[in-house]
Formats: C-alpha cells, sequence, structure tokens
C-alpha cells in the first residue's frame, strides 16, 4: 500500500520557520498531485496548500498564502513544504497527500493516499 512518510514537524515560536518533508513511495510519483493538510485539536482537516504533478502550478489556501512554499524534487519522491511567519494558531498535525486527478482540488476527500502526520506546534 501506499503511504506517505512526513517528517520535519516541531516546537517553534511564533514566527519562527519550519520546513516539512515527505516522501512517497509505492508509485510513480510523478504522476500525482501533492497536497499539504493540517488539523487541529478538535477541528476538521484543512486544505494548506497543493503543487501539480510536475510542479508548474500551485494552490494556497488563503491563510497561508505569502508565507509558505510548497516545492517537489520527482527525483527524490520528496515534496516539502517551508513554513515562514508561524503563527500559534497553526498548531496542527500535518498531513502529506497524494491525488491522481488532474483537478486542483482541495477537499481532503478527493485525495488518494495520506501519511500519518507530523506535529507542529507553535508557542506563542
Amino acid at each position: 500500500q501506499v503511504q506517505p512518510v512526513e517528517s520535519g514537524g516541531g516546537l517553534v515560536q511564533a514566527g519562527d520557520s519550519l520546513e516539512l518533508s515527505c516522501v512517497t513511495s509505492g508509485l510513480t510519483f510523478s504522476s500525482v498531485a501533492m497536497g499539504w493538510f493540517r488539523q487541529a485539536p478538535g477541528k476538521e482537516r484543512e486544505f494548506v496548500v497543493r503543487i501539480s504533478r510536475s510542479g508548474g502550478s500551485t494552490l494556497y489556501a488563503d491563510s497561508v498564502k505569502g508565507r509558505f512554499t510548497i516545492s517537489r524534487d520527482n527525483a527524490k519522491n520528496t515534496v516539502y513544504l517551508q513554513m515562514n511567519s508561524l503563527k500559534p494558531e497553526e498548531t496542527a498535525v500535518y498531513y502529506c497527500a497524494a491525488d491522481r486527478s488532474n483537478v486542483p482540488v482541495t477537499t481532503k476527500d478527493e485525495y488518494d493516499y495520506w501519511g500519518q502526520g507530523t506535529q507542529v506546534t507553535v508557542s506563542s
């Protein structure tokens, strides 16, 4: 079974930066778009950002636009999420997900493969 694996989470102070990574094996990595989602305690999992198969296009949630940057290295089967100016309210488990479709979907139900998540905690 295909399951992305996230890493890079941790504890940071408000305003700090953090980079997450996600390695996916068991499929042709370049055949899937990749997205990042996050889920805070007691809240629904929300869309953060998506990157196309080739990396040529991206789609960011309004809340992170200008602060977060997604990128991918298909040779390494890896997608990254650079997070700058982190806010306490962005404390959550961050999930990496793969989507086989060609449309820039932002709904979690549309993604096919999910990682187990990595915890990001932003202190005040």
